[in-house]
């Protein structure tokens, strides 16, 4: 008996459609989210963020010795 034969006979694609299911209901809920009219102000406040890599450190102090 093959390892395929077992998996096929063991009853387990209940579990694949109701794993779908959750998937597509979760994708639904996310794009929803995401596209609702509430998160307008958030999503404009985020797309003008900065992309710099670089932290942004205040300027050093030049001390005498060194002008």
């Amino acid at each position: 008996m093959k390892l395929s034969d077992i998996m096929s006979h063991a009853g387990l694609t209940g579990y694949a459609e109701v794993a779908l299911i959750l998937f597509i209901s979760a994708f639904l809920g996310i794009t929803w989210y995401v596209f609702s009219p509430r998160q307008k102000r958030s999503m404009e406040e985020a797309r003008r963020l900065t992309v710099d890599d670089e932290p942004i450190r205040p300027p050093r102090p030049q001390s005498g010795a060194d002008a």
